[in-house]
């Protein structure tokens, strides 16, 4: 009897498990969406009031969750608000609407630094000799669940949604392309026709902006993305969001892939907007 009583307090006890942050995250999710919060999305987020209400509805449902799963620190002296923990959660799931995909399900901590932060990092040096210097940046996504960023620059970057730079965006593309197991510029793609141009399209498309790179030749991604794959997915993302009816005039098929795999057409946001400030 004691072994019966031994094994139905261990079942009991891995439903509680499983189901107490089940129902927490649903108590979460369902309480209304607070009017601070609306308050500092119209404030900060530069596109929010352009959306379609059953996005906005979309959005607000997905801050609460990614409010409530996610761990904020700040560094550096910063002290975490609400406008901090709201705006950022905000601009992370512009990246999921119409997806259906999950919150970030492996992403645990941002961690939020007031301005740009030093970190080091191999270089290369004459006579191919690696050494590690210090660099400023603006925000860092790792594949352990964290995600570092710039407050000054998260906030330019929400109140301009239109200059084709934007860390939040960037930063979090590199979430969803670790979700296949491996940051490679190959998130997972959801039904074929996605799949089938997908890698043609980028790689045809990457390779292109290494070569303007590589000349010092003017283009509409930013020269970064020139870097690998992986970067040139996170940068043709916030080029899609911020610079959509460039990017559809003049990379067609990049853009058709993008909506395709973000389910999205941010040029039906972007007719009134403006450059912030």
């Amino acid at each position: 009897m004691t072994y019966w009583i031994f094994v139905a307090v261990v079942l009991l006890a891995i439903a509680a498990a499983l189901l107490v942050p089940r129902y927490r995250l649903r108590q979460a999710v369902a309480k209304p969406f607070p009017e601070e919060w609306v308050a500092i999305l119209e404030r900060n987020i530069g596109i929010y009031k352009n959306l379609p209400m059953e996005l906005r509805l979309q959005l607000r449902q997905m801050v609460k969750q990614f409010l409530h799963e996610k761990h904020f620190s700040g560094a550096g002296g910063l002290e975490i608000t609400d406008e901090i923990r709201v705006t950022i959660a905000a601009e992370a799931c512009m990246l999921l609407l119409n997806r259906n995909a999950g919150v970030y399900p492996a992403l645990r901590y941002i961690v939020i630094y007031p301005a740009a932060f030093v970190v080091d990092r191999p270089g290369m040096v004459s006579g191919g000799v690696v050494s590690t210097g210090r660099k400023g940046v603006l925000g860092e996504s790792w594949s352990n669940g964290k995600v570092i960023l710039a407050w000054d620059d998260v906030l330019r970057g929400s109140m301009n949604f239109v200059d084709g730079h934007n860390v939040v965006l960037h930063e979090f593309a590199h979430q969803l392309d670790s979700e296949s197991g491996s940051t490679n510029g190959a998130p997972v793609l959801a039904g074929n026709n996605c799949l089938r141009t997908w890698a043609s399209t980028l790689s045809a498309e990457f390779e292109e902006l290494q070569r303007d790179a590589w000349k010092g030749k003017r283009s509409l991604l930013d020269h970064y993305g020139a870097t690998n794959p992986a970067e040139f997915f996170a940068v043709a993302t916030e080029t899609f969001f911020e610079k959509p009816r460039q990017m559809a005039k003049h990379h067609a098929e990049l853009f058709e892939v993008l909506k395709c795999y973000y389910r999205v057409d941010p040029r039906e946001w972007l007719d009134i907007q403006r450059p912030a400030g």
